[in-house]
């Protein structure tokens, strides 16, 4: 006769977060990235009680707009943000990428509007999903 013995299995301690979702991390990077963003942020947590990556990414294209266009009350450093994404989105993940395009390029300004000429700013990976998804501009 064979006496196995049962593995126990580990239970989770109290304080082992789960790691966020990667939409979540996402916006929680850029803003470590470019800290221009916490304040956004902040607002953005007290007004919808938790991380909305959608619903955050329409001030980020807002800020970096804006202070691509130079306008005053936009201190966000364009260009960082632009790298960031660029990174990100070389990275191929799926729910970081569809944040990035959907509420990032996708609100971008199109060439009738003020800004558009951010478009020509985008790094290689960005500007070739941007052309995907908007052909004409």
């Amino acid at each position: 006769m064979t006496l196995q013995t049962a593995t126990p299995t580990p239970t989770p301690t109290p304080d082992a977060a789960p790691a966020p979702a990667p939409g979540v991390q996402l916006v929680s990077d850029l803003v470590a990235r470019v800290p221009e963003f916490r304040p956004v942020f902040d607002a953005h947590v007290f007004r919808q009680g938790d991380v909305q990556p959608h619903v955050f990414f329409w001030d980020v294209v807002q800020g970096t707009v804006g202070a691509f266009l130079g306008e005053a009350d936009c201190a966000v450093d364009w260009r960082r943000t632009l790298e960031f994404l660029e990174e990100q989105s070389g990275r191929g993940e799926t729910c970081v990428d569809d944040v990035i395009v959907t509420s990032f390029l996708g609100d971008l300004p199109h060439p009738h509007e003020p800004g558009h000429a951010i478009v020509g700013q985008l790094g290689p990976v960005l500007a070739a999903r941007f052309l995907r998804l908007r052909p004409t501009g």
